[in-house]
């Protein structure tokens, strides 16, 4: 059944694109934006108590749901999967944006181009070139495809049910939006961050090594060795070296921003990024998804033989 529901959700996702702002998670943004207005005093324990209060409610449904149905009718549980991880996973989250931006540069279109990153990343691309609008987007893409992808098919295969992927998306929305603090003196996010970080912790370095078997392993593993621990975030480093090294492209480097130059580490080897690194990084992502399918598969079968 876990295969199964992995594969179908993926199929459905690729048909009827759910998109980042989905009215799901629009709600459970407002429900954690509510407790943070409640309860954030400043200390850890309030933000341990809010954390458990936003995750365990919905993590309980959604295995109360399953077990319901399963009772009922393995099917009704299978398709109950299938739309969790629909909600949860999706690969055309961030390959939509990809592809719209390897169209632009590809034809010229710089000015669509900065447009389409800027909407996808946030970040100012007034001032960006060919070439670091074409970095930024694979780095972009490379972090966007293991939240999406990756993280939540790790916990989904591991956790019974959908449990896993219920409870990784939260936690690393709830890490990204109240961990993520700037203020030394502000503890309320200190858990929020340090799950995420334990959740995070097996499966970004399995999604690293896929990577590198998937692409040039010597390289990957050369840079996600010397290069990873350079990057702010070491969990997002070893999946940009890694990355970088398995398609032969260098990542990070100097990005004009805001009338000034912010700097970064190098990552990877080989050549500059251009458009095409963005066909190469997609087709990376997708031949790992299908290794990551194929070894569900035989743990299955594994399953059912022992």
């Amino acid at each position: 059944m876990t295969l199964l529901s992995l594969i179908l959700a993926l199929a459905l996702e690729q048909l009827r694109p759910l998109g980042n702002r989905n009215r799901v998670w629009l709600l459970f943004t407002r429900y954690a934006n509510q407790l943070e207005r409640n309860f954030n005093a400043g200390s850890n324990r309030h933000g341990v108590f809010a954390w458990l209060m936003a995750i365990v409610p919905p993590v309980l449904v959604a295995w109360g749901v399953y077990v319901l149905f399963f009772r009922i009718s393995p099917i009704l549980a299978l398709a109950w999967n299938v739309l969790v991880l629909y909600l949860t996973m999706g690969f055309r989250h961030f390959s939509g944006a990809f592809s719209e931006m390897s169209r632009a540069l590809s034809e010229g279109r710089d000015l669509d181009a900065r447009q389409a990153l800027r909407d996808w990343t946030g970040q100012p691309t007034a001032e960006l070139s060919t070439e670091e609008m074409a970095r930024l987007a694979i780095e972009q893409g490379v972090v966007d495809s293991y939240r999406h992808v990756f993280g939540t098919m790790f916990w989904f295969v591991v956790l019974p049910g959908p449990v896993g992927a219920v409870l990784y998306r939260m936690v690393t929305m709830l890490g990204q939006k109240w961990g993520e603090r700037s203020l030394e003196d502000d503890q309320f996010g200190r858990f929020a961050a340090s799950t995420s970080a334990w959740l995070d912790w097996l499966p970004v370095r399995l999604t690293a090594a896929s990577f590198a078997v998937m692409g040039d392993f010597e390289d990957a593993i050369y840079c996600w060795r010397s290069q990873a621990r350079t990057w702010g975030n070491y969990a997002n480093g070893i999946l940009l070296a890694t990355a970088a090294g398995a398609i032969g492209v260098k990542l990070g480097d100097p990005l004009r921003q805001d009338y000034t130059v912010r700097y970064r580490p190098e990552l990877g080897l080989g050549d500059p990024a251009d458009p095409s690194f963005l066909k190469s990084a997609v087709g990376l992502v997708w031949r790992c998804v299908l290794l990551w399918l194929a070894v569900v598969l035989l743990l299955s079968v594994a399953r059912l033989l022992g």
